[in-house]
């Protein structure tokens, strides 16, 4: 279970969280759903040791992130694409990942081939398209076999096929009673895929719930969307 309460993060003087708070269950998959600039990365990033908050705290089975040991067999995360060198191949990359936390490298090739990039292993990641960059963040995410996975945008760049693909497998790993936490600006994709949504907006959680409790009272997800946020105003 990850659970946040209180967050607040400051850049200067400006606040880009704002006492947010909420739960993401094992068993299902949680959307952090806001325009961009709302304050999801900056969430997500918090979550993952990456940045300190100011107030408030973000805890993954109990624990911060950065207290994990091998926290790659526990969380698996996807920010900004693979984050692979351009100069490694797909392979290289993966082993490297899965030396860092103890993962046996027999997991590099089940991982390729989970994600479809089984034929891709030998290629640099220099030469790969964003919807196989995309790809192979998620093979790396996948590699420790974690019970939580952490997701910022990731169907960017996928096809339609890859689209529909990612998204019957994140509804497989959390009916595995598995955590899955992503976050998006597209509704429709969340509105498919996820069971509980976090509507977040200029820094704070303005309403939560099933799609069907966050739709409630208007025409779709998405005059909720504009209705809570303001957007396109």
């Amino acid at each position: 279970m990850i659970e946040i309460s209180g967050l607040v993060k400051r850049h200067g003087a400006k606040v880009v969280v704002r006492e947010v708070g909420f739960t993401a269950k094992a068993g299902q998959v949680t959307g952090l759903l806001g325009p961009n600039g709302a304050g999801k990365s900056s969430t997500l990033r918090i979550l993952l040791g990456l940045d300190s908050a100011d107030a408030g705290t973000a805890l993954i089975g109990g624990k911060p992130y950065r207290s994990l040991r091998n926290p790659l067999r526990t969380v698996g995360s996807l920010l900004e694409g693979s984050g692979a060198h351009r100069s490694r191949t797909a392979r290289s990359h993966l082993a490297w990942v899965a030396a860092s936390n103890g993962i046996p490298r027999r997991r590099i090739a089940e991982v390729l081939d989970l994600v479809g990039l089984g034929d891709a292993g030998r290629k640099r990641a220099g030469a790969f398209s964003l919807g196989m960059n995309q790809r192979l963040g998620l093979a790396a995410a996948l590699l420790g076999e974690p019970d939580v996975l952490v997701l910022d945008e990731p169907v960017n760049g996928l096809d339609p096929h890859g689209i529909r693909w990612l998204r019957e497998f994140l509804r497989s790993y959390a009916g595995e009673g598995r955590t899955v936490l992503l976050s998006s600006h597209l509704m429709s994709e969340l509105a498919n895929t996820a069971d509980h949504l976090v509507v977040i907006n200029r820094g704070t959680v303005v309403h939560s719930g099933s799609v069907a409790e966050v739709s409630a009272g208007h025409a779709s997800l998405e005059d909720a969307f504009f209705a809570l946020t303001g957007e396109g105003r």
